[in-house]
């Protein structure tokens, strides 16, 4: 058992090492078998293994897609081209290199080191749309982003591209980490073609986010309802039982034309930014989370190939046969299902196999070979489970990697940075005591509830609080951040901190765990002076 799990720990030095290697010996002589790669998807490459988080944009044109990407930069990149129409009319691949400028498609999919070999198969008329851009830009160090054209509505459009766009972004949606669906909130229609490419990222729902952009551009009413709208819309093209999570801003660096809802976008991008900066730590779960995908749809496509070559007659009517067999697909699935105690999610599109099984000759279909799937169903029984016990390893050994630079960079730090001077904040770089500008208020209502020696008790501080229609949790919890002295009363300072601490909830911001110093009422701070004097006596 020593040798074996010695010899384990040399085969894999690092998580992406064992993920590569279990592919090659594992599943690829299983999808090579049953000719996966003509049906679903090509095979990977080491590239695609080692490659740089990769984050994929898709929207109609003018959504502000190559604007987004520029938002997080912070500077433009190289064959980046903004206008109303739609500028980007090919797909670009953003990446870091020492060197500024841009590599043509036909130049990328011949380079081993990027993850682009297998895009050859879409032909000329793609490559020729396709280039990479490389800058030397900080946030491009830890993520590589995917610009894509803007998707225009009707039909023309389709046939003037010369290639399978709802493919091409398939594939790219196969292997990314985020996919980011931009939506523009001031013109929202979901052309055919957008709801086309949208769906062929079936079965990537957990990698897909949603940004309604321009969000400054509408008042609160109408964003209420270009986001209901949104997700109606969103319900009906993407099926899963989550919600999609939608965030709502401005991206961008001009000033915002309705401020009503600054400090919404200003979180929402805050959540946005977080979520993108998480993508380096996770990469190494999502290509795991993507090799099983993978296993299980190759193992649901050997028995449907190998079924289809059992039922061939040896002889005689093998055309009558296919055309039969391909009729009966659906029912094939259902037997399949119930045979191997497979869920019906993991069966590939009926109608799309139907048609390419159309171009197959089933007799020289291989037969079922227990052995190779054999070989699949240990490895993600026992395998996976070690690399995702690396995984956990890696990530306690290495702080988590994180995207800096750009947008990502110095926002959070200053008065700038979410929330700095407003709500509990406020007046933390004041000189005065910032309740005390309130404070001749709330000591007019302080001295009609019967203070005795100076102090209200908590019965007739509460009817007071309780007409901020506040619930008794908040109350509960600002009551005990007021009473400094925790003797059960307030007196006129801690009450007026009191009426503070409401007023802060009422405006929407959160309260603290502890209350910061700045709001600690002036009799109840510890005088520094004297107590260092007391100290020194003490030594």
């Amino acid at each position: 058992r020593n040798i074996w799990k010695h010899r384990n720990k040399e085969m894999y030095q690092t998580v992406t090492e064992g993920l590569q290697t279990l592919y090659t010996k594992k599943l690829l002589p299983l999808e090579e078998t049953y000719l996966f790669h003509d049906f679903h998807s090509p095979a990977l490459e080491a590239a695609d293994f080692q490659s740089k988080p990769m984050v994929l944009l898709v929207g109609q044109y003018s959504t502000g897609k190559t604007t987004f990407i520029r938002y997080l930069l912070e500077q433009d990149f190289p064959g980046m081209r903004i206008g109303p129409e739609p500028t980007t009319d090919g797909f670009i691949a953003v990446m870091y290199g020492e060197n500024e400028g841009v590599v043509p498609g036909n130049a990328l999919v011949v380079d081993p080191k990027k993850p682009f070999r297998k895009l050859n198969a879409f032909g000329n008329s793609f490559l020729n749309r396709f280039i990479c851009s490389q800058m030397p830009n900080q946030v491009l160090q830890s993520i590589s982003i995917i610009d894509t054209p803007g998707i225009l509505s009707g039909e023309k459009q389709r046939i003037s591209r010369g290639y399978d766009f709802a493919e091409v972004l398939r594939w790219f949606g196969e292997r990314v980490d985020r996919i980011i669906l931009l939506f523009d909130a001031h013109k929202l229609d979901i052309s055919d073609e957008f709801s086309e490419a949208i769906k062929a990222f079936k079965g990537q729902d957990d990698k897909i986010r949603v940004v309604l952009n321009k969000a400054d551009q509408v008042d609160t009413q109408q964003l209420m309802r270009v986001y209901g709208a949104l997700m109606w819309s969103l319900g009906k093209v993407i099926n899963t039982p989550e919600v999609v999570r939608v965030y709502l801003g401005s991206f961008w660096a001009k000033p915002l034309q309705n401020t009503e809802n600054r400090r919404l976008f200003e979180a929402e991008s805050q959540d946005l930014f977080r979520d993108i900066q998480s993508l380096p730590r996770n990469a190494a779960l999502r290509k795991l989370n993507d090799l099983i995908k993978r296993a299980r749809l190759a193992k649901v496509h050997a028995y449907i190939i190998s079924y289809l070559k059992k039922e061939m007659p040896s002889l005689f009517g093998r055309e009558k046969k296919k055309d039969e067999l391909i009729q009966r697909l659906p029912e094939i699935y259902t037997v399949l299902q119930r045979e191997h105690h497979i869920s019906p999610g993991d069966f590939p599109n009926v109608t799309k196999m139907q048609d390419m099984l159309q171009h197959y000759d089933f007799s020289k279909f291989p037969s079922l070979k227990v052995k190779l799937i054999e070989k699949v169903d240990k490895m993600l029984a026992s395998k996976i489970a070690v690399l995702m016990a690396m995984i956990r390893e890696e990530e306690a050994k290495q702080p988590p990697a994180m995207v800096s630079g750009g947008a990502f960079e110095g926002s959070q730090d200053g008065p700038f940075g979410q929330g700095y001077g407003e709500g509990i904040s406020a007046g933390a770089d004041a000189e005065d005591w910032i309740v005390s500008r309130d404070k001749h208020r709330y000591d007019e209502i302080f001295y009609t509830l019967m203070p005795v020696n100076g102090k209200i008790t908590g019965v007739n501080a509460k009817k007071e609080m309780m007409n901020s229609r506040l619930p008794n949790t908040v109350l509960g919890k600002i009551w005990k951040l007021a009473d400094c002295d925790q003797d059960g009363m307030l007196d006129d300072e801690e009450f007026a901190l009191a009426q503070h601490l409401i007023k802060i909830k009422l405006e929407g911001y959160e309260l603290p765990t502890e209350l910061p110093n700045h709001l600690v009422p002036p009799s109840h701070r510890k005088n520094p002076t004297a107590d260092a004097l007391y100290n020194h006596i003490e030594d």
